[in-house]
């Protein structure tokens, strides 16, 4: 078990991570989401011991590892920037690890083909990495994570410099993967997506700050406040600032959401409004859809796919809607907002729930 206990770190007066406090269990997968310059690598780097926290402690299997260096630690680093050994083949680059360890050569040969195997690695063994394309090193920096096995494998973005193709097969493949091993993983992205793929567990990350930590698709469907639910979306959430007045949300032009039912007894007064964007629709999805008028601003059409960006009062939106749709920008269209995953925030970003009315 892997436990950060209140770790902050601060360079040149600029803090970095902010009072983080994770407990990473054997066996599990966990992914650091968050965008660029959240702290997904600073915190690794305190994992890892490449960094000492500037307070708190970092605790490894009940044993005090906050100052020992990575070299004393059993630890497995692949960052988006891979490395190997240029000198050597593919081969002899996964097997390093086993070599230092003194593993006999039945059993290295055994570790090196299983995970070149499952790396699609095997008509590469007898090249150098200088002979490769960036994927192809890329993922024999992986196999040889994987053959170390080690207590800890931190995974930097790893699939990042792979094809589109190759990324989807190994986010598939990683968690089998990973599930063959009783080490602690730990994976960062920056996309919500890959970490919905993923699964396991997913700590979101804001400015050197954990804002939340627990199994993939809770934190994703139940955000604790809006900085996270915004954080685990890609379009970026829609949200909107809306007066409650009894029974519902005020929208301009006379349109209202209800009101989820289970926070009927929330106090009246203004609340943000987030959903996702593929849950508003160009066509109603139940009868209690909520129609509004919006004005078009840019389209994006992916393929099988479109992106339709609105204006809505003062708020800015994007919609997901499947297939090929063309408007003109400034065009004004009816959209339907599916009431059934609507998220509400009080004004302080705190997500509003059925249990705090309760204690309330």
């Amino acid at each position: 078990m892997l436990e950060l206990r209140n770790v902050s770190k601060t360079v040149g007066g600029e803090e970095h991570i902010r009072d983080v406090s994770l407990t990473l269990r054997h066996g599990t997968l966990n992914v650091l989401l968050g965008p660029t310059l959240s702290g997904k690598t600073s915190l690794m780097r305190l994992m890892a011991g490449l960094d000492a926290p500037t307070s708190g402690s970092i605790v490894f299997d009940g044993e005090d590892v906050t100052v020992r260096p990575v070299q004393k630690r059993n630890v497995a680093m692949v960052y988006q920037q891979f490395i190997n050994y240029p000198a050597m083949t593919v081969y002899e680059n996964i097997a390093s690890p086993l070599r230092i360890a003194g593993k006999d050569r039945e059993t290295i040969d055994r570790e090196v083909r299983h995970a070149a195997e499952l790396l699609r690695l095997v008509p590469y063994l007898d090249r150098t990495p200088l002979n490769l394309s960036g994927g192809q090193q890329q993922r024999t920096a992986l196999a040889r994570a994987i053959v170390k096995k080690a207590g800890l494998v931190l995974l930097d973005e790893p699939l990042a410099n792979l094809d589109y193709k190759l990324r989807e097969e190994l986010r598939a493949e990683l968690p089998k993967i990973f599930a063959e091993s009783g080490a602690i993983f730990v994976y960062a992205t920056t996309e919500p997506h890959e970490a919905l793929l993923l699964g396991g567990n997913t700590a979101t990350l804001s400015q050197g700050r954990v804002t939340q930590f627990g199994p993939t698709i809770e934190v994703f469907r139940k955000p604790a406040d809006l900085i996270t639910a915004k954080t685990f979306s890609d379009p970026p959430l829609n949200t909107i600032v809306l007066m409650k007045t009894g029974p519902v949300f005020q929208l301009d032009g006379g349109a209202d959401l209800p009101v989820p039912a289970d926070l009927a007894g929330v106090a009246d007064g203004n609340y943000t409004i987030g959903f996702q964007p593929h849950h508003l629709f160009l066509h109603a999805p139940t009868p209690k859809a909520v129609p509004v008028k919006a004005k078009v601003t840019v389209i994006d059409i992916t393929g099988s796919e479109t992106f339709i960006h609105l204006a809505y009062a003062d708020a800015r939106w994007v919609m997901l809607a499947h297939g090929i749709h063309h408007f003109q920008p400034d065009e004004v269209i009816e959209v339907f907002i599916d009431t059934r995953h609507l998220m509400v925030f009080d004004e302080t970003g705190r997500a509003v729930t059925a249990l705090e009315k309760l204690a309330a």
